[in-house]
């Protein structure tokens, strides 16, 4: 046998003994580059597996990335996510595994608020919805927005079936929007046009909607078209999107029916619902865009790297892109083949009206959120002698101009008010008595002895005749109808003393409460923080003599005092009235 080598197992390979001699032949040439060859891909397979898992190295196990977002975008950020997942994105020898649930924006805000958020990485749908939140005491809680990852813009829609018959009526805008849905102008394109809307307080579009609506408004004089819009749309809104574009495709009568949402929602619904298409209408002034901002919640150190690293990760083209293809627009505005003008949509960049800030935004929301309050309306009206005499030019006593000066003005009020009815002179309800109450106060759908009170009211002021030989006792009935509202307060409602008189003021011959004693009566008793204000309307020949203690009156108590004109100015003036109840107790400040 030949003499084993072992210069490689004991030091290595020694120069002074030359190697054996071997056998020479074919086979052995071809193994010996082969082995080298071998040892060399091995060698280097190795280094490529290490410098490739430089970046991939889970040997560590995993680590969870939890995401909340909004249900529109969920399902896009969820795809992303798992090309995202199969990249194996490492961080500190850990792989990091994202999961995307979906959670409306107001719901996440209130767990994060109340610190009882289970999420890592938030994504909500508009930083309009962020800023309104976050100017509540629970909010302040809110961490910083870190950027916008979509864009989306709110727009106005309607079914494409009808879309044809609504150019005749309504040119897309927000003035137009108002003009059709304003309760007061029952001769606008709300004859023919019905306009639904997204409640904003629980919906981000629904909110851009109405701060795009108000902003046009105030540029436009049309604040008190505003109010009267936002009275009506109160009483018409939608659950959310998908409720709203489900009924745009069924007409109601003879006016055709509009909306108000999101770009991105009206793409789903086409892509649902191909058979029953919805077209996007973009506002002539442009709008404001749901922006899809992201939030970062995690404090964990590892996890604040895995939030910035799939942060990162959705700036990138692939993510954009897939963002695109379920009909959001990237930040930039960029659409993609999913809002193509076939289907209804504009390619093009709507002009973006500026966002509002913080306070304008929160302002808005108490503003909403009053007007949505119940209603709690006493009305004293005047049947003294003046009011059977003839108003020139009408063919109506100032007894039925002001009956039907009520009938109009109550009705804007919904059926869930609560509504009662005092008459007024001297003497009317038994000697020194100046008011009586026909209907009590309460709700309108409430019945009493068996019949409802809104037919109650009807009836009354159907029949209510002047007292002839009656004076004016207005004072003593302001201060015993002020002192019972004031005693019999509700929170949740707007709580309000209406007058209905022809404006002689008080004439009492009898004495009663003089003209500076109820003044200071009303201001000693106001109190803004349990707000009752007085509305006063006048009609008649007479109602300028008593305009000055008429505007006295209602100030005291933080109301208004309007001169009627004609009949047809009375919703007008009821919406004014509407506006100040909404911006107490600071409207003159």
């Amino acid at each position: 046998m030949g003499r084993h080598r072992t210069d490689e197992l004991d030091g290595g390979y020694r120069a002074h003994e030359p190697p054996a001699r071997r056998r020479s032949n074919g086979r052995g040439r071809v193994l010996v580059p082969l082995a080298g060859a071998v040892a060399l891909a091995v060698l280097l397979g190795v280094a490529a597996f290490v410098i490739f898992n430089r970046d991939h190295d889970c040997s560590g196990g995993k680590l969870a990335l939890r995401v909340v977002a909004t249900p529109d975008i969920q399902p896009a950020l969820n795809k992303i996510a798992g090309n995202y997942n199969k990249a194996m994105h490492s961080i500190d020898s850990k792989c990091v595994e994202v999961t995307v649930a979906k959670e409306a924006a107001a719901r996440t805000a209130n767990a994060v608020a109340a610190g009882k958020a289970k999420a890592d990485f938030w994504v909500a749908d508009s930083s309009l919805l962020m800023e309104s939140l976050r100017n509540t005491p629970a909010g302040q809680a809110l961490p910083q927005i870190e950027g916008s990852i979509a864009t989306s813009p709110v727009v106005l829609a309607t079914a494409k079936s009808f879309a044809s018959k609504l150019s005749g009526a309504l040119q897309p805008s927000w003035a137009a929007m108002i003009s059709a849905a304003n309760v007061a102008n029952v001769d606008g394109p709300g004859k023919k046009v019905r306009v639904l809307a997204l409640d904003p307080q629980k919906n981000s579009a629904g909110l851009a909607a109405l701060l795009a609506a108000a902003g046009t408004a105030k540029e436009a004089g049309l604040d008190k078209a505003l109010v009267g819009a936002m009275k009506e749309l109160s009483g018409q809104l939608a659950s959310d999107p998908t409720a709203l574009l489900a009924s745009l495709t069924v007409k109601s009568g003879s006016r055709v029916p509009i909306g108000v949402t999101s770009e991105q929602a009206i793409y789903a619904h086409n892509a649902k619902k191909p058979e029953a298409p919805v077209v996007a209408l973009y506002p002539k002034e442009g709008t404001l865009n749901l922006d899809y901002p992201v939030t970062v919640l995690t404090k964990d150190a590892a996890v604040l790297k895995a939030a910035a690293d799939f942060k990162q990760d959705l700036a990138t083209e692939s993510a954009k892109k897939t963002l695109r293809e379920a009909g959001f627009r990237s930040t930039d505005g960029k659409a993609g083949d999913a809002l193509a003008a076939d289907k209804g949509f504009k390619q093009e960049t709507p002009t973006a009206l500026e966002p509002p800030d913080g306070k304008t935004v929160a302002r808005m929301v108490q503003t909403w959120s009053r007007l949505n309050l119940g209603s709690r309306l006493l009305t004293l009206l005047d049947v003294s002698g003046t009011m059977a005499l003839p108003v020139p030019g009408t063919g109506m006593t100032r007894m039925q101009a002001i009956n039907k000066i009520a009938t109009e003005g109550l009705g804007l009020f919904p059926a869930d008010s609560e509504l009662g009815l005092w008459t007024f002179s001297t003497h009317l309800d038994g000697q020194g008595k100046d008011w009586k109450e026909l209907v009590s106060l309460g709700p309108v759908s409430e019945s009493v002895n068996g019949t409802l009170r809104k037919d109650m009211l009807g009836r009354a002021f159907a029949s209510i005749q002047a007292k002839a030989t009656g004076d004016t006792g207005l004072n003593d009935t302001i201060k015993a109808a002020y002192t019972q509202l004031t005693k019999t307060y509700q929170e949740d409602k707007i709580n309000t003393l209406l007058v209905l008189t022809d404006g002689a003021g008080n004439d009492d011959p009898d004495g009663g409460v003089k003209n500076s004693e109820i003044l200071q009566f009303l201001k000693k008793t106001y109190n803004p923080k349990r707000p009752i204000s007085i509305l006063l309307i006048a009609f008649g020949p007479e109602a300028e003599k008593g305009k000055e203690q008429m505007d006295a009156l209602a100030k005291a108590a933080g109301g208004e005092a309007y001169i009627a004109k004609n009949v047809l100015q009375v919703r007008d003036f009821f919406l004014q009235g509407m506006e100040r109840r909404l911006c107490m107790p600071g409207c003159d400040g």
